[in-house]
This record gives structure tokens, C-alpha cells and sequence, in this order.
């Protein structure tokens, strides 16, 4: 009986063993860097990297973008308040010469230059010929 004892244990040893040598090369491919988990962890670790990069860049944008939108709002509030004013005192001019009155005396001027143009063009022409 105690054979058969010593002969059960020595099999159970030799499969526990074999189990043992089983297991551990499930975990070496497991945690290869290439291949396995392990891999996909050192991608993952890289490409939070690089993400967390480009988001510090982004904020660093988005920081000086503010700015300058700031003080581009406050030089428009500036023009704002310049162009009201304008607005304001434009309702202190008088009013423009109504349109009949502006063309009678545009088509005056007009004629009147037209006149002087041709009285100094017509010696020349007489002396030419």
C-alpha cells in the first residue's frame, strides 16, 4: 500500500510540476512586450503621453488665443463708443441742400466749365490753321 502511496504522490509531484512549467510560459507570452498584454500597456502608456502633450499645447493656445480675443474686444468697445459719438454729432450738422437745388447748380458748374474749356481751346484752333 505504500507503494501505490509513493507511486500516487510522485505522479501527482510530476503533473503539478508540468502544470507549473505550463503556466509559466502562458505568463512569459502574457507579459511579452511585443506580443502580449504587456505590449498593449506600452502602447497605451505612449499614446497617453503623447496626448497629454498635445493637450498642454492646446491649453497653451487656447490661453493665447483668449488674450488676444480680449484685447481685440476691448479696442472694438473703444471703436464703438468713438462711432456713437460720431452718430451723436452728426444730428447737430445741418441738413443737406435738397437734390433739385444740388443738380441745377452741379449742372451749372458743369456747363460753366465746359464754357471756359472751349473759349481758351478756340485761338489755338485759329492760330493751328
Amino acid at each position: 500500500m505504500e507503494l501505490v502511496a509513493d507511486i500516487l504522490l510522485i505522479a501527482g509531484a510530476l503533473g503539478a510540476g508540468l502544470y507549473c512549467i505550463v503556466l509559466s510560459r502562458r505568463l512569459s507570452r502574457f507579459n511579452d512586450v511585443e506580443k502580449g498584454v504587456g505590449g498593449a500597456i506600452a502602447v497605451l502608456s505612449k499614446q497617453v503621453s503623447d496626448m497629454t502633450k498635445a493637450l498642454e499645447t492646446a491649453q497653451k493656445a487656447t490661453a493665447n488665443s483668449a488674450t488676444s480675443l480680449s484685447s481685440l474686444t476691448n479696442k472694438a468697445e473703444g471703436v464703438a463708443q468713438r462711432l456713437e459719438l460720431l452718430v451723436a454729432s452728426m444730428h447737430d450738422l445741418p441738413e443737406p441742400a435738397p437734390a433739385e437745388a444740388r443738380s441745377s447748380r452741379d449742372g451749372g458748374l458743369e456747363n460753366d466749365v465746359v464754357t471756359l474749356f472751349q473759349s481758351r481751346r478756340a485761338p489755338h484752333r485759329e492760330a493751328a490753321e
